[in-house]
This record gives structure tokens, sequence and C-alpha cells, in this order.
């Protein structure tokens, strides 16, 4: 926290704003469109999954649908698409970014065109652990094809790619605030749209579709998925610590980047080139169990009976029992990933001191 927050959550009590609209929403979203840039216009929800669930709303997504998804990636980015009846399509990752490969997301396009007659109603491409995807890549596949992308940045805050705002590149992009998110509400998304009437949708469909009279009148769906006035509060003062999260985050990237420097078969994941600016949201190694003599799951236990928690990478969703049958294009990438991937301790409390105990503890369990 900055310390700034109580102010805005006062202002709420005081004005007794504190229902899902009120001054600190409308001014969480200014903040926020300010970040995007590119005459984006946003909308503060209750999470980050209620922003793409919208964003496939607007699109139209119905029953029969099929919506292409990068599989490396939490669940939140692909059950929304259940949520409509439509099926995952899952792509697998390119091993620099390890986000959607734009080779197979073709060639993927091209079989589900052949195989159904019809194109797939939407793209998601995931920004892993807040690094850029190959984007550039990505839309240029997409707008040849003329299908819709929804970019999932939620992991990605601050992060930008050719000096861009992930999640501005496409028709829609989703943001997350939830409590392990670059800077939090507590719980809370938010969904970048195109332009001003794309948001006023977005909001009418968020406040239960509501109709514009004085009783209440609801001609389609709705949902409940505004952000509350207090949430958008500790937003608010959230923003102002914005870029010193940011700093210290990358400044932990760097740190561990320098500490396994001369480790043979531990390899921090870093940007690319410069076209690449990660959050770095997530400090992540690959553990070569031949070179190291161990692997990710013997270190992961070690560093938890140390007190020093970590994780695997995320599970790639064509192999969740959940999503069994689902039709995926794999090239072997995403499950060699998460087969000796292990996410490291990254966020803002995390001290140098913090951070050699870690790199300490994993060196301990090698073997020559």
């Amino acid at each position: 926290m900055s310390g700034n927050e109580m102010k805005y959550i006062q202002e709420a009590f005081e004005s007794n704003w504190v229902v899902p609209l009120g001054p600190n929403v409308n001014a969480f979203e200014e903040d926020l469109e300010a970040l995007c840039g590119n005459d984006k216009h946003v909308v503060a929800l209750s999470a980050g999954t209620a922003a793409i669930h919208l964003a496939f709303v607007l699109l139209g997504m119905k029953p029969g649908d099929e919506v292409i998804c990068q599989s490396m990636t939490f669940s939140a980015s692909a059950n929304p698409i259940v949520y409509q009846g439509a099926t995952p399509v899952f792509v697998d990752s390119e091993p620099v970014t390890w986000n959607m490969d734009p080779n197979l997301l073709e060639d993927a396009i091209r079989d589900r065109i052949a195989k159904t007659g019809r194109k797939p109603k939407a793209i998601v491409p995931v920004y892993l652990y807040g690094m850029p995807a190959m984007i550039d890549d990505i839309m240029e596949v997409a707008r040849r094809y003329e299908i819709p992308v929804v970019e999932d940045s939620a992991e990605a805050f601050g992060s930008r790619y050719r000096d861009r705002l992930c999640g501005t590149f496409g028709d829609f992009g989703i943001m997350s605030f939830n409590g392990n998110k670059m800077i939090t509400t507590s719980g809370g998304g938010a969904l970048i749209c195109p332009d001003e009437a794309t948001k006023k949708r977005a909001m009418f469909f968020a406040t239960q579709s509501r109709e514009p009279v004085p009783y209440y009148l609801h001609k389609e769906i709705g949902y409940n998925y505004r952000m509350s006035n207090i949430c958008a509060g500790i937003g608010r003062g959230q923003m102002t610590i914005l870029d010193e999260h940011l700093a210290h985050h990358r400044h932990l990237a760097n740190f561990y980047q320098q500490a396994f420097a001369q480790v043979d078969g531990i390899d921090v994941h870093l940007n690319p080139d410069e076209r690449f600016d990660a959050n770095y949201w997530l400090n992540t190694i690959l553990i070569d169990p031949k070179k190291t003599g161990t692997d990710y799951e013997t270190v992961r236990q070690y560093l938890d009976a140390q007190g020093i928690e970590s994780r695997p990478l995320w599970k790639p969703m064509h192999t969740q029992p959940v999503f069994a049958g689902a039709p995926a294009y794999v090239n072997g990438v995403s499950e060699q990933l998460f087969s000796c991937g292990l996410c490291l301790p990254s966020g803002p409390w995390v001290s140098d001191d913090d951070a050699r105990r870690v790199v300490d503890a994993i060196c301990a369990c090698l073997k020559p």
C-alpha cells in the first residue's frame, strides 16, 4: 500500500458513495485511460475475468463459436469462452517470449476454417508473467483474417512493447487488479475499449443491462460487474506508486539475472530485445535437470521447507482435464516450459537480502 489509499476510501465513506459507481470509479478510469493513451477508453470492473467475459459479450459470441486462446495461461483466460457456450481452441507458445506462437496461430485459423467453414470468433493472446508477446505478428495474422483480438494483459500491467502499453493493440484489452497483481484494488479489473460508444455499451452490460427508463426494464441479459467506489479508491492510491512497483520488479529481475549468470543450467526469463519492456510481475527461471542434477519440484519443495514460497509455471490449458477434447495446436513448447519452470518471489516487499536468500537456497539444491 502507498499510504494514499485511505484518503480516497475515507472520501467514499464521507460522501456516502460506497456502491459500484461514484467519483473514485470515474477518477480511476481516467487514470487508467491516461496510462493507456492511444484514445482508449476504460471501464473499471469487479475482476479481470469479468472484463474478458464482457469483451466476448460485446463481440457477440454465441454457442457454437470457436475462440483461439493461448494454452500457456491461467484458466481465467479460457473460462469465459465456455461461459458464452463457445469452444476454446488452444494454441501453443513460441520459446522466446513463452506466449502465443504467431505461425501456429495461423495454422490453427486455417485448419479451423477448413474443418468448420467458419473463422474463429476471437483470438486471445496472453502476456505471460508480464512478458509482451510477439504482438505485431499476432495482430498481422488477425487483421489478415479479420478476427478480433482480446489481449489478456492481466499479468502485464505497465508492460510495454515498442513503448506501447500492452493491452492497447487489439480490439479489447484486459487488466487485473487482483491482490497479487502489480497494483491492487483488493479484487477488480478493467476492460480497455476502442471508443466511447463501446465503453458505454460495456457499462450497460456491467450494470445488469438496465434500460434508461424510470422503472427496471431489461431487454438483454446483464451482469453485476462494476467496481465499487471503495475498491476504486484503493486503485487511485495504488496508481501513485505504480512506477515504484514497476522499478522494483525490474530491479529484482536484474538481481536474479546477475545472481544466476554463472550457474549452468538455470536461465532467468528476460526481455528478448529492446522492443520488449516486461514488468516482471513474476520473475521466472528454467531449471535444466541434466545440468543441475535436480528438477523444479525438488527445488520447490526445498524452498518451501525453508519458508520460501515459489510455484510451477502455469499448467497448459490443453492438458487440463476440464478442457479435455478441446481442439489444440501444440508444438511441445508449453509442456516443456511447465516441466522445468519455477516462479520466484517478486513482490514489492522482496528485498535484496530476501532475493539473495532465495538464490542461495536454490543453489543449495544443485548437484555438481
